[in-house]
């Protein structure tokens, strides 16, 4: 049996801006297809960044990022096959809920009948059945999350990038959308790079946990999370997650203790 192949690889990869800020140095990252790994770490460290390098959004200034198992244009670039959420909805405020998840897939070619039926289809997925013709502004700002996530997800991407998508959120929706969004993943196992600067959020979610430190923003350590086949409530507060919490505290902390003064 032939060993998987990565979906991506980032090999001494960096990124300075046009200022001369170092953003990324050195950063060496493999993505295994089906992943849930959580980006965690200070501001300024990098997170965010990283996620517009793989998305496509901007390039490397140095190092390597390959795609194994892409298809390639006929330019030979990678197609990334990429959904991204980000910290704000950014839906259209004069479309309804149904129009905003059909949109991409329209995009793309599909006819407005069959886009809507599968947008509907995800609209129920995310717990919205019923809201396919509200507008944004009608919506609650965990619901609106949902219509980003449903949108993000109905093209079935390979890899669904997420920065910070609940951070603006209350404590109980947003662990609501942890729920859901550890059920989605569970179900259609997609690979998800997750943005967080909470140790809580990211044990909850995540597989691999990249802790990360500042200045220039590099990887500091990868930590493992053993958790239950289905998580919920009982691994939130199981004295198993509070001990991964503990670690994943101790290695933000080292991290932010090496950071560069």
């Amino acid at each position: 049996m032939s060993p998987r192949r990565p979906l991506l690889s980032l090999t001494g990869v960096s990124k300075r801006y046009a200022t001369g800020t170092l953003a990324l140095d050195g950063i060496d990252l493999t993505i295994m297809p089906g992943d849930f790994i959580a980006l965690l770490g200070p501001s300024g460290c990098g997170k965010s960044t990283l996620l517009r390098l793989i998305s496509g959004l901007t390039a490397p200034s140095g190092g390597t990022m390959e795609w194994p198992i892409a298809m390639h244009d006929a330019g030979g670039e990678a197609e990334r096959d990429i959904g991204f959420v980000f910290q704000e909805p950014t839906l259209m405020p004069w479309a309804s809920v149904i129009r905003n998840v059909a949109l991409p897939l329209e995009l793309a070619g599909m006819k407005r009948r069959e886009a809507e039926e599968r947008a509907a289809e995800w609209i129920a997925r995310v717990d919205l059945k019923g809201f396919e013709k509200a507008y944004p502004r009608a919506l609650s700002g965990g619901m609106r999350m949902r219509v980003s996530i449903a949108r993000a997800l109905v093209t079935r991407p390979r890899i669904l990038l997420m920065d910070e998508p609940f951070a603006a959120l209350d404590e109980i929706t947003r662990f609501r959308l942890n729920n859901d969004l550890v059920q989605l993943w569970a179900q259609e196992r997609f690979t998800v790079i997750f943005v967080t600067h909470s140790v809580f959020e990211s044990v909850y979610l995540a597989e691999r946990i990249v802790v990360m430190a500042p200045r220039p923003g590099r990887i500091a350590e990868e930590v493992r999370i053993t958790s239950p086949a289905e998580r919920g409530e009982e691994f939130r507060t199981s004295p198993e997650y509070a001990a991964q919490c503990r670690t994943v505290s101790h290695a933000l902390s080292s991290a932010m203790g090496g950071a560069h003064e």
